[in-house]
């Protein structure tokens, strides 16, 4: 094979790794996506929930795909919102969104599954890796706290106990 021939061929397995970038929509409080896209890294690496056709993103499930420039975030104009835009609206929106972003982003660099948990009362449910949703049952609740945070010993007792009342660890 010739030099030039294989830098093609090296140009087109690069080309065939990259995946195409999401589009999304960041309308009121939620970011969410129609496109084929959406629905295929939800199907790979569970980012999202499927509702009505559509893929509903956390905001730092969000926050993730924008900083990994796998997902471009618009505004209802259509124009595009850059990370720093969306770091602003997000904390707007979510108070403690920095602690919580840095959780989520920690547990998914290490290959872990983290899902919202409003229902358990905990801020992330956690699944071991290689498991997906659905597959099986979350193995851990997250409660972010900034580090330089306190809890009462009545908080920690009371998030012990939405662990335990959910088996959770």
């Amino acid at each position: 094979m010739t030099e030039k021939k294989i830098k093609e061929t090296k140009a087109d397995e690069k080309e065939e790794k990259n995946e195409k970038t999401i589009k999304a929509v960041f309308a009121n409080e939620i970011v969410y996506s129609d496109a084929k896209e959406a629905k295929d890294v939800y199907s790979k690496s569970r980012f999202g929930e499927i509702k009505e056709d559509k893929v509903i993103y956390s905001l730092v499930e969000a926050m993730y795909l924008v900083e990994k420039k796998k997902m471009d975030v618009y505004d209802g104009k259509d124009k595009l919102i850059n990370e720093e835009e969306f770091k602003k609206r997000a904390r707007k929106i979510e108070g403690n969104f920095n602690v919580r972003y840095a959780v989520f982003k920690d547990m998914r660099d290490r290959g872990f599954i983290v899902k919202t948990a409003l229902k358990f009362g905990a801020d992330f449910r956690v699944y071991d890796r290689n498991v997906k949703p659905g597959e099986d049952h979350a193995r851990w609740v997250v409660f972010p706290v900034y580090e330089a945070g306190t809890l009462t010993w009545y908080e920690w007792a009371a998030k012990n106990r939405v662990a335990h009342s959910t088996r959770k660890k």
